[in-house]
């Protein structure tokens, strides 16, 4: 007799492991990141919270894009054939953010092999898609648009909404690093803001001008509440900004503007005002010199006044109103 089935399975297994394999493990594995929420779960947890200070941002392109699509799916199952057709999907009404969805496939699902949620030789969906042409913005906040704008923020309620805007135009930092900066941050005697953790992966020591600091010094602390621009809940920073602000963009006539342009700007005005790329670079903690690129042409619009000044100055010399008066030429010698 074979005995009973308890014995039977038993014997089973040890059948299985004696041929090389343990169906105990395979079980597991195959449990391990069934389903593509199962591997979205794992990437929050073991790869975007631990290394990445965006990783809300994450979090939030999972809930709307990849559940919605792919939840229930196994992560096997998925191809480069429905990577692709997500990406069109998102990319009609959203082409950067069906890019920004595109890479966050691919790293997923390097992670996947990684850590067994898939066969090692299992290629990856996001592989050979073409993504959408994008080109970088060069939008900022013009001196004939500021005072409009200025208005608008200071008609805002909230105090910490209302001081953060006014942070970002004066310091240029990004929106995730002054949402989570601590007053033992601030050197007071340095009139400095220390940024422990940023995108560019280092600290970050921003210098504050007298305006921002008369803002730190006037802003109302929180008993409990470490953090420069707390939040509704006790303990807990700023997040609700975006809201806000699509509120008083429009009633600054500056619907166009996003959060970063705010960044942006400081970065124009500062070339504008015939800053070095370099200097720039440095107070935005840029990367690489290829970020900061994009204000030389903002640079060039310094030149040309440079030289707008110089014609003044020299038909000035000459007698002549350069506003009024146009050079006439000789056609003859010409």
């Amino acid at each position: 007799m074979d005995g009973t089935p308890s014995i039977r399975l038993a014997r089973k297994h040890l059948t299985a492991v004696d041929g090389g394999t343990d169906p105990l493990g395979e079980r597991q594995k195959a449990a391990q990141g069934e389903t593509v929420a199962e591997l979205c779960a794992a990437y929050i947890k073991r790869h975007a919270k631990p290394h990445k200070r965006s990783w809300l941002e994450d979090q939030k392109r999972i809930d709307r894009v990849l559940l919605p699509a792919w939840g229930n799916r196994k992560a096997v199952s998925v191809t480069n054939t429905d990577a692709a057709a997500l990406h069109r999907k998102v990319g009609k009404t959203a082409p950067y953010e069906a890019n920004r969805v595109l890479s966050q496939i691919s790293i997923m699902f390097e992670m996947a092999q990684r850590w067994g949620f898939v066969p090692k030789d299992h290629s990856n969906p996001a592989r050979d898609i073409q993504r959408f042409k994008e080109q970088k913005r060069d939008r900022w906040v013009s001196a004939e648009e500021l005072p409009r704008l200025a208005q608008a923020i200071d008609a805002e309620s909230n105090v910490y909404v209302r001081m953060a805007l006014w942070l970002y135009l004066l310091t240029g930092v990004r929106k995730t690093e002054l949402l989570t900066a601590q007053w033992t941050d601030v050197d007071w005697a340095r009139q400095e803001l220390r940024l422990g953790e940023t995108k560019a992966g280092r600290v970050h020591y921003v210098p504050l001008s007298a305006p921002a600091i008369t803002i730190l010094r006037e802003l109302p602390r929180l008993d409990g509440n470490p953090y420069i621009l707390p939040g509704h809940i006790r303990g807990r920073p700023l997040v609700n900004i975006n809201k806000p602000w699509a509120r008083i963009r429009t009633a600054a006539g500056v619907e166009d503007v996003r959060l970063h342009d705010l960044r942006r700007t400081v970065g124009s005005w500062m070339a504008q005002s015939g800053n070095s790329l370099h200097l720039i670079g440095r107070v935005l903690n840029h990367s690489n010199q290829s970020t900061t690129a994009i204000y030389a042409r903002f640079g060039q619009d310094h030149v040309k006044q440079a030289l707008e000044e110089h014609g003044a100055r020299l038909m000035g010399a000459a007698g002549k109103r350069p506003s009024a008066e146009v050079l006439k030429i000789n056609p003859k010698s010409a």
